[in-house]
């Protein structure tokens, strides 16, 4: 899965920490989820989208690996 996290992060000039903070969850959640080691939650997703003001699939895209997992 591929996400915009830091880049939505870079345009409010927000760090890990402050959006961990804003959605309840620890800055090292924050950092695997941007690294696309950590899939977030459905509430996770909806929070972080929620802090940029964007719809979650603005955030959140699936890969072509993410289609073959479930064979």
């Amino acid at each position: 899965m591929n996400n915009t996290i830091r880049i939505e992060r870079a345009i409010k000039k927000m760090t890990q920490q402050q959006l961990a903070d804003l959605v309840q969850v620890s800055r090292q959640t924050i950092n695997t989820v941007e690294l696309g080691k950590y899939i977030p939650s459905t509430v996770l997703a909806l929070k972080i989208a929620k802090v940029f003001e964007k719809n979650v699939d603005d955030i959140f895209q699936l890969d072509e690996t993410d289609w073959n997992t479930h064979k």
